[in-house]
């Protein structure tokens, strides 16, 4: 209970700063979409986020206008056909997730946490039921992140996000934001449409 309001409070404070830190940068982004593609700078989606109420979400848009909504990128037929030119470069780099910092200040998220489900990715939310992750903020990282990301299957996920819920402490944390920027310099687990990608490739060579 004491790290959790630790926690909270942390997230609000590092938020607060980082919106005001990177500010340069954000301003840099939304100049590069604008004449990159038609269409808003920020992409809402709804996901799921403490004991499953749902919130709005915000990204940097990296798709199409006519992307069929409320989709996982995993479930899109041929999904790099969706994403624009700036898009690839801000999800090769996670840069189109530096808007969440705006949810962290808000209080629907946390810095470290399972990573926010969309409200119809039944099949994630039901696995993360079995270990509690659910009851937790969401977060802008997580432990899934440093162990695959979009490379691990959903089962994997919901264990990884498991494991957290056990063993939440602050050097974990600090453990996932570190890791987080190396996995990111590293662009591993970055496969578009491509989740349970390592355990497809692992039946292939049995």
């Amino acid at each position: 209970m004491i790290f959790k309001l630790f926690k909270r409070i942390m997230d609000t404070l590092l938020s607060f700063i980082g919106l005001i830190v990177l500010s340069p940068l954000f301003l840099l982004i939304i100049i590069l979409i604008k004449l990159d593609s038609k269409g808003p700078i920020l992409f809402k989606q709804k996901r799921v986020g403490k004991n499953k109420k749902h919130f709005n979400i915000y990204k940097f848009r990296t798709m199409r206008i006519d992307t069929p909504k409320d989709t996982p990128t995993h479930l899109l037929e041929n999904p790099e056909q969706w994403i624009t030119k700036m898009g690839k470069f801000l999800r090769k780099t996670s840069l189109d997730e530096l808007p969440q910092i705006i949810n962290i200040f808000k209080g629907n998220m946390s810095i470290i946490g399972p990573r926010p489900a969309l409200w119809n990715q039944f099949d994630l939310i039901e696995e993360r039921d079995k270990y509690g992750a659910n009851n937790l903020y969401p977060g802008l990282t997580g432990y899934a992140q440093i162990h695959g990301r979009d490379a691990i299957s959903i089962e994997e996920k919901a264990k990884q996000d498991g494991y957290y819920v056990k063993h939440m402490g602050l050097w974990l944390d600090i453990k996932i934001f570190f890791g987080t920027i190396w996995k990111i310099f590293k662009s591993d687990g970055v496969v578009e449409g491509g989740t349970g990608t390592l355990e497809k490739e692992q039946q292939k060579e049995k």
